[in-house]
C-alpha cells in the first residue's frame, strides 16, 4: 500500500506517538525542502504490505513537470554568460566550521576580482557526521537522536546570531526551525521503522550544505553585494552507478542550470555541495568528499576560468607531510599526475575532481584559507617548456602515495599458461563478492596473477576464489590460492616517467639501498605511475628512500654511535659542527638517535642535539642495552636509512656485524676485531656484504683517516694485481721511532709518546706488534689472502720478562733497564746509514705477511717520516718499478674520527645524496 500527496510548507505536525498507519498518512505532507523557497514540488512517501512497523520502507520523491524546465526565451529573462568571466570557489567544511571562518570565506570571495564567481560550500565541519548520526541512532531505535539533532540546532542557531541581524537573522532561524522540526518528524518514522533508504538518508544528510550556502550568502548580501542561493537539486543531475558513484548528466544539468540562472541571475552564486538529484527527481549525494566533485563540475557547466579548492594546507605535497616531514609543495601538477595522486591516496582531491575539469582545460588550483601568501598548487595542463615546481628539469617523479591496510592475492598454476578466461574467471568472482581491487600484477608467462584488495575484503575474496577453482585445484592445475596479509601499497606518480629512462631502476635501487623487499610490482604503458606492494611496516621507510633518491628531501641517516671514548666523542664533536652545512650545502641529514657506552646509554627519538650530548648522557642516560639501543636507532620507520657505528675494540661488538648487516644495518667501525677475528667469520661477513645492498665501511681500521683500504680497493677493482704492501702502519711506532736519535733513549721515547696520547694506556699494547699485525692481516685479506692472524710472524718489542706478569706503571719503571740494547741496534744502523722502521708487509706472490723491525737506508722514503706518520707502498702490475706510497698521519683521535667520518659521508652518497 502506497502514499503520495503534494506537501503544503506551512502543514502542521500532529502528535506522532499515533498509530503506524497515521504516521504514514502524515510524513507525505513534510515539506521536504522547506529551507529555500524552490520552485520543485516534492514529495515523502512511505510504503508497506501492512506486515508491521519493521518492514515499513521510505523513500524521497520529487514530483516535477517537464514545463518546469523548459528554457525559456522570453526577452524579459537573463541568459547565462558562460566563459572565462566566472571563477569557482570551494570551502569545505573546515572552512566554513565557525562564524569566523564563515565572514572570512565571505570577506575572499567578496575580494576576488572576477567579474562573476561561483562558491560551492560544505556543511560546516563535523555536522555530515552528525547527520549521519542521527540516522543511525533513529534506525537503532536510540532516542537520544533528540538530543543529537537540538546540538545540530544549537550550532546553526548560535553560528546564525553571530553573523545575521535583522530581518535576515529571523527568516533563516525561521526556516532553520521548520526544517528541524520536519527533520524530527523524519527520524520518529525512521525509528518506528528501524530502517531508512539510501535516498531518505541522502536527503536528511543534505540539510547541512543547504543550511551553509544559506549562511554565507547572507553574510555576502549583508556587505552590499547581490547574492544568489542556490540549492544544487534544482540544478545537478546525476545518475547512480552500481560501484557506489554517480554520472553527471551534463545536457540535462545544462537545461536546468539555464532555467536556474534566468530566473535568479547574480554575479555571485553560493551553492551547495555534496548534494544533487537523479533523473527520477530524488535527491541523491556525490558521496562522501563529493563537495570537491560539485565545484568541478560546476566549472564545466560555467565554462570558468578557474577552479579554486579551499582547505586547510598549502597545496599538494611531494608526499604525505606526516610521513615524510622534509615534503614539499607542488606548484604544479598535470591533470593526469593529481589523478594519479588521488587514486593512491593523496590527500588531494575527491578523485574524480579532475574530469569535468579537463575537457576544458579549466585549472584547479588548491589554496590554504589559513594562509593566504602561500600560492598553492595549480593542477593543469603541462607546459614542457617551463621549469615546473623550481625543481631540476631532469625530475621525473612530482611525488609519492601510499595505501595502507592491503592484502596480497596470488592465483598460482601451470593449468593458467594459455587458457583463455581465466582472469576474467578470477575478477568476476571477486566482482561477486563485491571487493574493490587496487592493483594487478601478472607476469607474461601466465603462470600466476596476484591482486591487492583491502584487507576487510580478503577473506571473502579468498573464499569466493577457493570455491570458484575447486575442480582446477584438485586437479592441479591451480598449485594455490595464496593470500599475504600486511601490505602497502607506494606510487611514483610523475608524467614526465614516460620519456624518462631509468626511473624504475632508480625507483628499486633506494628500495633495495633501505633493505626493502618489492612483494609485487604494476606500471601502465603510460607510465604515469610505478607501482610496488610491500610489508606495511616498511611502507613509511620507503616512502623516506624513495623521497630522498629523487632529490625532494634530505638523504637522512638514522646514526648510533658506540663507544663515546677519546674517537667516539671527538667524532660527536665533529659531527656537531657540521650537521648544519651538511643539510644546507649537501642536503645530508644525521641525526644520531643513540649514543652508548660500556654501562650508559641516552637514547632520543628525534636525534640527539650533538651540543649537549655530554649533559643529556649525564642527565638522562639509563643503564646499557645493546639490543634497546639496537632496536631504538633502527626502529624508526620515518628514517629509511641506519648505521651503526663502532667506535670501540671490543671483539663483543664487532661480533654483531653480521646479525646488523642482516637486518640491514649498515656498519662503519675501525675497530679492527671483525676484519682480523677468525676466517671462517671473516668471510661469512664479507659474503653477506656482497650479496646485500647494506654497506660495510672500515677505512678507519688502518691508517687512521688515510686512504689505505679505498686505495687498495680501487686498484683492485680496476683490475690491477698486487704484488707487494709494505709500510709503518702503527702511528705510534712511528712517532717512537721516529725520536729515537742522537742521545735520546728508547724508554724516554716510549715515556714520551705515552705523555702525548700516542700510546694505549699500556703501551706494551703498541709495542707487542699485534695492532700491527691485525692490520697486515686485514691488508691481506682484502688482496684475496686466506690468513689467520696466528699466520703472521710477529717480532714484539716488549721484553720477554716484561710481557704479562707486571702492571702498566710497573713496566715503564723497569723499561729503562734495556735501554742498552736498544741503544746497541740504533748505532748499528746508523754506522751502516740505516734507521730502525717497524713495519708490517704483505707479500701476495708467496701468500704470507710479517710483522718486524728493519732497517732502511736513509735515503728510503720509510726514514723520511716525522711525527706520527704512516706509511704505505704499493707494488702491482701497474707500479711495479715505482711503488704507489700513501703517507700521512697515522694516529690521534682528530684524523681517525676523520676517517669515520669520511665513510659516513661516503655512505650518504651512495643512498643518494648528491656528491
Amino acid at each position: 500500500m502506497a502514499f503520495a500527496s503534494s506537501i503544503s510548507p506551512s502543514y502542521s505536525l500532529p502528535n506522532l506517538s499515533s498509530k503506524p498507519k497515521k504516521i504514514l498518512t502524515t510524513l507525505n505532507k513534510i515539506h521536504p525542502l522547506s529551507l529555500l523557497q524552490r520552485p520543485s514540488i516534492f514529495r515523502i512517501g512511505c510504503s508497506s504490505p501492512l506486515q508491521g512497523r519493521d518492514s515499513l520502507n521510505f523513500n524521497v520523491s520529487a514530483s516535477v513537470t517537464s514545463a518546469d524546465f523548459l528554457l525559456d526565451e522570453s526577452v524579459g529573462e537573463a541568459q547565462l554568460p558562460k566563459g572565462d568571466t566566472w571563477s569557482i570557489h570551494k570551502f569545505g567544511g573546515t572552512c566554513v566550521g565557525t562564524s569566523e571562518r564563515i565572514q572570512n570565506v565571505a570577506n575572499i570571495v567578496v575580494k576576488d576580482e572576477s567579474e562573476r564567481k561561483l562558491v560551492v560550500v560544505s556543511a560546516m565541519s563535523k555536522v555530515t557526521d552528525m547527520m549521519y548520526d542521527l540516522i543511525h541512532k533513529a534506525q537503532a531505535r536510540d532516542d537520544s537522536y533528540v538530543v543529537a539533532l537540538d546540538a545540530v540546532l544549537e550550532k546553526h542557531k548560535s553560528t546564525a546570531i553571530d553573523l545575521l541581524e535583522g530581518d535576515d537573522l529571523t527568516i533563516f532561524l525561521a526556516r532553520l526551525n521548520q526544517d528541524i522540526s520536519n527533520l524530527k518528524a523524519m527520524l520518529r518514522a525512521i525509528s518506528i521503522a528501524g530502517h531508512a533508504t539510501e535516498s531518505f538518508s541522502d536527503f536528511v544528510v543534505g540539510h547541512g550544505e543547504l543550511w551553509s550556502a544559506e549562511l554565507l550568502s547572507a553574510v555576502i548580501r549583508k556587505s552590499g553585494l547581490g547574492c544568489a542561493c542556490m540549492d544544487t537539486r534544482e540544478v545537478l543531475v546525476v545518475n547512480p552507478t552500481s560501484s557506489n558513484q554517480v554520472d553527471p548528466d551534463y545536457l540535462e544539468s545544462g537545461i536546468r542550470l539555464e532555467k536556474w540562472y534566468s530566473n535568479n541571475s547574480s554575479d555571485i552564486i553560493v551553492a551547495t555541495g555534496f548534494i544533487a538529484t537523479t533523473p527520477q527527481n530524488i535527491p541523491t549525494t556525490l558521496k562522501r568528499d563529493g563537495s570537491d566533485f560539485s565545484a568541478a563540475i560546476m566549472g564545466a557547466l560555467f565554462r570558468a576560468r578557474q577552479v579554486t579548492i579551499w582547505t586547510d594546507v598549502d597545496g599538494v605535497y611531494s608526499a604525505d607531510p606526516r610521513k615524510v616531514s622534509e615534503a614539499v609543495i607542488l606548484k604544479k601538477l598535470s591533470y593526469q599526475e593529481a589523478w594519479e595522486m588521488s587514486y593512491f591516496g593523496a590527500n588531494v582531491l575527491h578523485p574524480r575532481t579532475i574530469i569535468p575539469v579537463m575537457k576544458y582545460d579549466i585549472p584547479i588550483v588548491i589554496r590554504n584559507i589559513f594562509n593566504l601568501s602561500a600560492p598553492g598548487t595549480k593542477i593543469c595542463r603541462p607546459d614542457g617548456s617551463e621549469n615546473e615546481d623550481g625543481q631540476r628539469l631532469d625530475s621525473p617523479v612530482k611525488g609519492f602515495a601510499t595505501i595502507d591496510n592491503l592484502a596480497l592475492v596470488n592465483v598460482e598454476g601451470t593449468g593458467m599458461a594459455g587458457v583463455p578466461g581465466t582472469a576474467s574467471a578470477i575478477f568476476a568472482a571477486v566482482k561477486d563478492v563485491g571487493a574493490n581491487v587496487i592493483m594487478i600484477s601478472q607476469a607474461s608467462s601466465e603462470h600466476s596473477v596476484c591482486f591487492a584488495v583491502p584487507e576487510k575484503e580478503v577473506k571473502a575474496v579468498a573464499a569466493a576464489l577457493e570455491v570458484r577453482f575447486r575442480q582446477a585445484l584438485d586437479a592441479g592445475r591451480l598449485s594455490q590460492i595464496a593470500v599475504i596479509p600486511n601490505c602497502s601499497i607506494l606510487a611514483a606518480v610523475g608524467q614526465k616517467m614516460a620519456s624518462t629512462p631509468g626511473v624504475s631502476a632508480t625507483l628499486f635501487n633506494a628500495l633495495a639501498k633501505a633493505n626493502i623487499n618489492i612483494r609485487a610490482i604494476a606500471q601502465g604503458c603510460s607510465e604515469y605511475n610505478v607501482t610496488v606492494v610491500l610489508k606495511r611496516e616498511d611502507c613509511i621507510k620507503a616512502l623516506r628512500a624513495v623521497h630522498s633518491r629523487f632529490y625532494l628531501s634530505r638523504t637522512t641517516i638514522a646514526m648510533g654511535i658506540i663507544g663515546p671514548g677519546l674517537i667516539g666523542r671527538t667524532l660527536l664533536d665533529q659531527l656537531s659542527e657540521q650537521a648544519a652545512a651538511l643539510k644546507e650545502k649537501f642536503n645530508i641529514d644525521l641525526r644520531v638517535m643513540g649514543i652508548t657506552g660500556s654501562s650508559t646509554m641516552v637514547l632520543s627519538h628525534m636525534g640527539i642535539d650533538l651540543s649537549i650530548w655530554r649533559d643529556l648522557q649525564k642527565e638522562q642516560g639509563e643503564k646499557a642495552d645493546m639490543q634497546k639501543f639496537v632496536q631504538h636507532v633502527h626502529g624508526n620507520h620515518f628514517i629509511p636509512n641506519t648505521v651503526i657505528v663502532d667506535c670501540t675494540a671490543d671483539s663483543f661488538v664487532a661480533s654483531h656485524y653480521y646479525d646488523w648487516l642482516r637486518r640491514g644495518i649498515h656498519v662503519i667501525t675501525p675497530n679492527k676485531k671483525a676484519n682480523s677475528g677468525p676466517l671462517e667469520q671473516y668471510l661469512k661477513l664479507r659474503t653477506l656484504q656482497r650479496q646485500s645492498y647494506t654497506h660495510y665501511f672500515y677505512e678507519a681500521t688502518v691508517g687512521a683517516g688515510l686512504p689505505i683500504i679505498s686505495t687498495l680497493q680501487g686498484l683492485l677493482e680496476t683490475g690491477d694485481k698486487i704484488m707487494r704492501i709494505e709500510g709503518i702502519f702503527s702511528g705510534t711506532l712511528s712517532y717512537i721511532f721516529n725520536n729515537f736519535v742522537g742521545d735520546r733513549t728508547f724508554s724516554d721515547v716510549v715515556k714520551e709518546a705515552k705523555d702525548a696520547g700516542y700510546t694505549e694506556p699500556d703501551p706494551r699494547d703498541d709495542l707487542s706488534g699485534s695492532d700491527v699485525a691485525r692490520k697486515v692481516i686485514i691488508l691481506a685479506r682484502e688482496c684475496g689472502l686466506k690468513l689467520e692472524l696466528s699466520d703472521i710472524p710477529v717480532k714484539s718489542l716488549v721484553p720477554d720478562q716484561l710481557k704479562d706478569s707486571i702492571s702498566a706503571e710497573e713496566f715503564m719503571q723497569q723499561l729503562p733497564q734495556y735501554d742498552q740494547d736498544w741503544s746497541n741496534q740504533r748505532q748499528e744502523a746508523e754506522a751502516a746509514g740505516e734507521v730502525l722502521r717497524y713495519v708490517g708487509v704483505v707479500d701476495v706472490v708467496n701468500g704470507k705477511g710479517t710483522v718486524e723491525l728493519r732497517r732502511y737506508k736513509k735515503d728510503h722514503p720509510f726514514a723520511q717520516l716525522c711525527g706520527s706518520d704512516n706509511i704505505i707502498a704499493f707494488s702491482t702490475q701497474r707500479y711495479e718499478k715505482q711503488p704507489l706510497i700513501v703517507r700521512g698521519p697515522g694516529a690521534g683521535a682528530e684524523v681517525t674520527a676523520g676517517g669515520i667520518f669520511s665513510d659516513v659521508l661516503r655512505l650518504a652518497s651512495y643512498l643518494g645524496a648528491p656528491s
